[in-house]
């Protein structure tokens, strides 16, 4: 047994199942992982096998990465109280987060995650503005606590999920591929972002007491690494200050110089929003965040004579970890290196699809990357069931740890450790080019296998209604059953 490994694997299973909600789900969950130490961009498992990770957002400069380490342990052994006490490690934590902020945002409240970041964001709009409507974006995920489930069209809109409130409203994801307007809908040169500017535009007009707060991630992760079109965001904002709201910019899952070209995921939008929210990569897998804002924000918070308070939020540990993530950003140019080699595996990933037709569209900026997967191109059909079987066999064949999202859980998302390098890359892009070929073979023999007449499956038309669509009602043609239906495919997996 690995020294690494206080029981055997089958006995935490069990513990896990008899002692931890249901609820509480795991990557893989029919044949989860057990890992037990990870350093750099890899994780290893019980038995000493390596993966590649290509899903940890979390261990932002890399998991175990040594000064990281040295600097919690450090503060650890020497005072770890909570945030009542004056304390160089906050002050100086607050001071480098609001020099890589740009404009008036230089007033800092730390907290233990990105839930209770957004969470606070939340206040702190409603107390400027004296207004409670928020208005998100659809597959939007912000976190787990009540406040920010509210405004989670990813749990919300999921079977069972609370009803969304009233004062809640919903914008459409601004996805040009599949989305409500998508690029092939409509002449090339079309202002796609003013369209979906527009629908925000209209939920400010029929909104019954004024809208308090639009909150967006600056990329949409969990709806599918979704790269908002040109002038989206600028107009935006426009309109929600022009109404009296406020401008919510979450971070938590693409900040920290993730992008590559910019150390804030909203930068290249040429934006600056009113408050931003950070927490995941802050602290390289420790559980630390904040809420990043205006003086005249923190000024209306503080007006209402209520203290905030957070018992564990910025304590000496918690930002001295942050303090050291941020030095090694610097002091090891991870953001040079997530643009460097971010372009590579863009550049590499867009080529598959002169390979395989599975690949529908490839998008991302830095070590932010998604490759949608669909049946049909013409249609952009979600290839659901192969996404989730690529998912699964690049870890049982290959040892490369993926996920797949978006609202038909068919994008594979790579979001990896920052110190993820091009062999890396090249491992991932083996492993992936591997799996297509496979599935696509094994669709190919079941084509033979099928009568000389395939069962034909009606296609459903795409009713496009937009004036500046072209398209009027797309009429696809018909797909074979073998195309329609994987579901043989992935049993036989």
């Amino acid at each position: 047994m690995d020294a690494c490994e206080a029981m055997p694997k089958s006995d935490t299973i069990k513990l896990r199942n008899k002692h931890i909600g249901k609820s509480c789900q795991l990557f893989y969950r029919t044949d989860p992982l057990k890992i037990v130490r990870g350093q750099g961009q890899y994780m290893y498992d019980e038995q000493g096998a390596r993966y590649l990770d290509c899903i940890n957002n979390v261990a932002h400069v890399g998991h175990c990465h040594p000064k990281v380490v040295e600097a919690g342990s450090r503060q650890l052994a020497t005072l770890s109280t909570n945030n009542r006490f004056l304390h160089d490690e906050l002050v100086k934590c607050a001071q480098t987060l609001a020099q890589k902020m740009p404009g008036n945002l230089s007033v800092c409240y730390f907290v233990n995650s990105g839930s209770e970041a957004n969470d606070l964001a939340l206040r702190l709009a409603r107390q400027h503005t004296a207004r409670h409507e928020v208005i998100t974006l659809d597959h939007a995920y912000h976190g787990h606590v009540s406040a920010v489930m509210d405004i989670s069209p990813y749990k919300f809109n999921q079977p069972g999920g609370d009803p969304k409130p009233d004062f809640v409203h919903v914008a459409p994801c601004p996805d040009v591929y599949r989305g409500k307007y998508r690029d092939c809908d409509f002449p090339e040169g079309t202002d796609l972002g003013q369209l979906y500017a527009d629908e925000v535009q209209r939920i400010i007009e029929r909104s019954p007491t004024g809208i308090a707060a639009f909150i967006a991630e600056s990329l949409q992760s969990c709806g599918g690494q979704i790269i908002p079109p040109a002038g989206y965001f600028q107009k935006v904002y426009d309109a929600v200050r022009n109404a009296g709201g406020v401008t919510i910019a979450d971070e938590v899952q693409v900040g920290f110089g993730r992008i590559g070209t910019h150390y804030w995921a909203f930068e290249p939008h040429g934006i600056i929003p009113d408050i931003v929210t950070v927490a995941k990569p802050m602290g390289n897998g420790h559980p630390v965040g904040a809420v990043v804002t205006t003086p005249e924000i923190a000024e209306s918070f503080a007006s209402t004579g209520v203290c905030y308070f957070n018992t564990y939020g910025g304590n000496p540990v918690s930002c001295a970890i942050a303090n050291a993530v941020m030095r090694v950003i610097d002091e090891e140019q991870l953001q040079e290196n997530a643009l460097r080699v971010g372009h590579y595996l863009l550049e590499q990933c867009k080529a598959l699809a002169y390979e395989y037709q599975l690949v529908g569209d490839v998008r991302g900026t830095g070590l932010f990357v998604g490759i949608e997967l669909v049946h049909d191109r013409q249609r952009r059909t979600p290839a659901t069931r192969v996404a989730k079987a690529v998912v699964e066999r690049m870890k049982t064949v290959h040892r490369i740890l993926v996920s797949s999202d978006g609202p038909d859980d068919n994008v594979v998302k790579l979001k990896p450790p920052m110190v993820f390098n091009t062999d890396n890359a090249d491992e991932f892009l083996c492993g992936f080019r591997e799996c297509l070929t496979y599935l696509e073979q094994q669709q190919q023999q079941q084509q033979q296998q099928m009568n000389a007449t395939p069962e034909v499956v009606p296609a459903t038309p795409v009713r496009v209604t937009h004036p500046l669509a072209t398209g009027g009602i797309l009429q696809p043609s018909p797909i074979s059953r073998a195309q329609h239906d994987t579901s043989t495919l992935i049993k036989s997996i």
